[in-house]
């Protein structure tokens, strides 16, 4: 290797001498974290012409690699000529993420098939058109905490999304039932996970209509959704037969026999039946587990 100096022994080999596309790319800087990436490109002309060349061919980008924060012209630097993104995450873009930023990088990757954008409140439905119309491919998509959301925005979504099987729609709070009926009705065959957590304008008939079009559902999360009941608890035991976890922590209308179905089925519940619940809070007040005669 070269000495410090700037002379090089006879016979010694720079990193730099490597070939780039055979040894470089897919066995050196493959490993090296993001937020090294941005030091090494600054080390030299040559390694930043490397670096970018590894950017350019990447195929999964998460943000969180390069800190908690990253700033846009970072972003808009590791990001300028990659091509063939198939997985983007951009949560920790949050604060300032705007149509303007994401749009040009969905237009250059079509071949994205994961995108998580929980958090990004900058954006709006110009975002998610252009994610719709030039990824057809998508498969997973979080939009967590994303207020823009709204059903027109949605019903792009499923019109234009054939392969979806994940979305997130976390406290996407100007949804309503009529929006993931849309959605149940477009995409629901091919559906496998879907959050509708924290959402009170979610009901009965929206998950009604998901069990009845959705017979792949695997993960169902309700989480806080106030207006739903037992009614939609025992539709989707009726018509879900392949669901293996449902969230229905705070959603106060939904009552033990709807969900005991379920549970005989081995379906992963958040909540304990009554009488687990009831041990407990006894423990808790008493400081030991009651002994209880079950066969009384």
């Amino acid at each position: 290797m070269e000495q410090s100096g700037g002379e090089q022994e006879p016979g010694a080999v720079r990193l730099l001498d490597l070939p780039w596309e055979d040894v470089l790319l897919p066995h050196v800087l493959n490993w090296v974290p993001l937020r090294q990436l941005l030091r090494l490109q600054r080390v030299s002309r040559a390694f930043r012409a490397l670096v970018q060349l590894h950017l350019a061919g990447l195929r999964r980008f998460d943000a969180a690699q390069v800190g908690p924060q990253i700033p846009r012209a970072a972003l808009a630097r590791l990001l300028r000529d990659a091509e063939g993104l198939q997985e983007l995450a951009l949560a920790p873009c949050h604060e300032w993420l705007s149509d303007e930023d994401l749009v040009p990088v969905l237009a250059r990757n079509p071949q994205l098939r994961s995108v998580a954008l929980a958090g990004c409140g900058q954006l709006s439905r110009r975002a998610l058109g252009a994610l719709a119309e030039g990824c057809p491919r998508l498969q997973r998509l979080s939009l967590a905490h994303c207020d823009w959301v709204d059903g027109l925005a949605l019903r792009g979504l499923a019109d234009r999304c054939p392969a979806l099987e994940e979305l997130d729609l976390t406290a996407c709070r100007q949804l309503k039932d009529e929006a993931i009926v849309y959605l149940a009705q477009r995409r629901g065959a091919g559906l496998r996970s879907l959050s509708l957590a924290v959402n009170a304008n979610v009901g009965d008939t929206a998950v009604q209509e998901l069990a009845r079009n959705c017979p792949q559902l695997e993960h169902l999360d309700l989480t806080g959704c106030l207006r739903v009941g037992s009614d939609g608890v025992r539709t989707l035991a009726e018509y879900c037969p392949a669901l293996r976890s449902l969230r229905v922590r705070h959603c106060h209308h939904v009552a033990e026999p709807s969900l005991s179905r379920l549970r005989k089925r081995g379906v992963d519940i958040d909540v304990e039946p009554p009488l687990h619940q009831a041990l407990v809070l006894l423990q808790d007040m008493a400081g030991f587990a009651p002994f209880v005669n079950l066969q009384v």
